[in-house]
């Protein structure tokens, strides 16, 4: 069925919400976008005209869409090479959608995402619409065809599968670029006791290579076990450029509400590394550098202003 020009606009003033609901759900941007392409199709083929509500109807079409295929991401996580880490988005991105309110902002950072991969589907999708988009649990309850009562058992468990004592940081891009720069600074100098007040005693370290560089195979806990990789990760070789495609450029970025540093070989980003800032210093550093998961990073930098490089050739 054809669509009228009213309803494709309808469908498009609603696409960004779906984006940002789609993306806390499935941790990629890449996978968000295409879930919202088949909310597209599923709106072409529908009958539309005995559709009352069509913001409401969407988002059920999406939020189910991404239900199946967080149900067949856990079975291809156990098989996915190294570690896997959510696709990380450049502030501004629609994507990130809402960021008003301490939830809303906690659910689009990389460590919530991470950490959220630990939830059976429907804890996430319960979670993330209550959380980050204010539905009430009978609404949510529709979406997913179960009791409202069910639906706030599943939210309390979800809570307590994700609670922590860590009160995270956001910052703007002067105060990301200073803290970037401070990082970088001690990283590079090889001053190993700098680095480390830098960090919180139990940081963590988690690399994402997918199929295409090799990262550790598990994350790196404790200040000191993480300053020693750091040490040897920050040196530049002729091996790593080779295999980044040449000698990039180092920039500072918020991604995900945090400090990011930014590496670029030409008009490619081919990093991204999110830090965790929190009250007592860096408590996560999550190192993005599969490809796949960059495509997105890579478009919106080519559109975007961002500044003189930190380190012009690396």
């Amino acid at each position: 069925m054809s669509l009228s020009t009213h309803e494709v606009d309808l469908f498009e003033s609603t696409r960004g919400r779906l984006e940002a609901i789609a993306y806390r759900l499935l941790g990629s941007a890449g996978d968000a976008e295409d879930a919202v392409q088949e909310a597209f199709l599923r709106w072409q083929a529908a009958a539309r005209d005995h559709i009352e509500t069509p913001e409401a109807w969407l988002t059920k079409v999406l939020t189910n869409l991404c239900l199946n295929q967080l149900t067949s991401a856990r079975a291809r996580r156990e098989t996915y090479v190294g570690q896997w880490l959510p696709e990380p988005v450049f502030a501004g991105d629609r994507m990130l959608g809402p960021a008003d309110t301490v939830e809303q902002r906690e659910s689009i950072s990389i460590a919530m995402l991470t950490l959220m991969e630990r939830l059976a589907p429907k804890e996430r999708v319960v979670y993330v619409l209550r959380e980050a988009f204010g539905y009430a649990h009978n609404e949510i309850a529709e979406m997913l065809e179960i009791t409202e009562s069910n639906c706030q058992q599943i939210y309390r468990r979800a809570k307590q599968h994700l609670a922590t004592d860590r009160t995270r940081v956001q910052v703007d891009e002067v105060a990301a670029r200073k803290i970037v720069e401070e990082f970088l600074a001690a990283a590079v100098s090889g001053r190993t006791e700098t680095l480390i007040g830098l960090l919180t005693d139990d940081a963590i370290s988690i690399g994402d290579g997918g199929d295409f560089f090799p990262t550790l195979n598990r994350p790196l806990i404790g200040a000191q076990r993480v300053v020693r990789f750091l040490r040897l990760a920050i040196k530049p070789t002729e091996g790593k450029r080779n295999m980044l495609g040449g000698s990039p450029a180092i920039f500072s970025a918020v991604a995900n509400g945090g400090p990011a540093l930014v590496t670029v070989v030409g008009d490619r980003v081919v990093g991204i590394v999110c830090l965790e800032l929190t009250s007592d210093g860096i408590a996560a550093i999550h190192a993005q550098v599969n490809p796949e998961k960059l495509e997105r990073a890579t478009r919106r930098w080519a559109n975007s202003e961002h500044g003189a490089p930190i380190i012009e050739s690396w």
